[in-house]
């Protein structure tokens, strides 16, 4: 017997089309409903395999719903919310894969109150540089980590049955606290991207930004890779978690201060020994570590 009877999935891009297509190859989902702004996105998915219908609105795509993920910009999962809200089901089960926990969860005791025990916010640490249903992949999550952060009100099966779907799709899945989870994103995720992001928009807003980019190399490449990532959604990233990044841009910008008086003053020892100690950071980071997706 399938983990999940109906599924429904909103916003079918990359996320939400990777989790429907890891469900559907372990046979954990019998059936899968698309949702969405985009009438081809959907329809793309559904000519692709991802989503076996489309619903025309909450109404339809709620009735008889076991599992509700919704794999949208985090901006949008507020008025999502509130426009599910009205049709959901006693049984059914909500989740999300935004990249923030704390914004989400507001939005859930705003709109989803009455149905708090079955609202399990989820992140899985995944991605990849292209975007939408074309991207999709049932092996995305595989060897990666899902983050849950579960709510007080929590009824512990619902838990479970959002555990059991991410290992399902392949994923090591931890849990955490929101606060936490937002600083910590805010360090690996959010700020990385906001820098990629940024060097780009500098080099391509000089007057000879056409010589730069002739001679950029596999350093920029790998550097700036992150910011052909999908620009609505780092929108929505950056200013819910607005003020635990603010707080680590302010630190980076210290680091970035202290690099430049090293420079100013010709200090080759200390800037060395600055250079070494992050290379040695980075590389025992980069070690593989055979524990690293150990399940608690």
């Amino acid at each position: 017997m399938a983990l999940i009877g109906k599924l429904v999935i909103c916003g079918v891009g990359l996320i939400g089309g990777s989790f429907a297509l890891a469900l559907r190859e372990k046979g954990e989902a019998d059936r899968i409903v698309g949702i969405g702004r985009t009438r081809t996105a959907l329809e793309r998915a559904r000519a692709l395999g991802i989503i076996d219908e489309i619903a025309s609105d909450w109404a339809a795509a709620l009735d008889g719903a076991d599992y509700v993920l919704l794999a949208t910009p985090v901006g949008q999962i507020d008025a999502i919310m509130a426009a599910m809200a009205p049709h959901l089901q006693t049984q059914t089960l909500v989740s999300d894969a935004g990249s923030t926990k704390g914004d989400v969860i507001a939005a859930a005791y705003r709109r989803l109150g009455a149905h708090l025990a079955r609202v399990v916010p989820a992140h899985p640490i995944a991605g990849a540089e292209k975007s939408g249903v074309d991207a999709a992949s049932a092996a995305l999550f595989r060897g990666k980590r899902t983050v849950l952060t579960p709510l007080p009100e929590n009824a512990p099966e619902a838990v479970e049955k959002v555990r059991a779907a991410w290992r399902a799709a392949g994923a090591a899945v931890v849990d955490m606290a929101p606060q936490d989870h937002d600083r910590v994103f805010a360090a690996v995720s959010h700020l990385p991207h906001l820098l990629a992001f940024g060097l780009v928009h500098d080099l391509a807003g000089r007057a000879n930004a056409e010589l730069l980019f002739s001679y950029a190399a596999s350093g920029f490449r790998d550097f700036t890779r992150i910011a052909g990532s999908h620009p609505e959604m780092w929108r929505d990233i950056c200013l819910a978690n607005r003020q635990s990044l603010l707080g680590e841009l302010d630190q980076y910008l210290g680091e970035l201060a202290l690099i430049r008086s090293l420079l100013l003053s010709g200090n080759g020892e200390r800037l060395e020994k600055l250079f070494e100690e992050a290379r040695q950071a980075r590389v025992a980071w980069g070690e593989p570590k055979q524990t690293a997706l150990v399940e608690p």
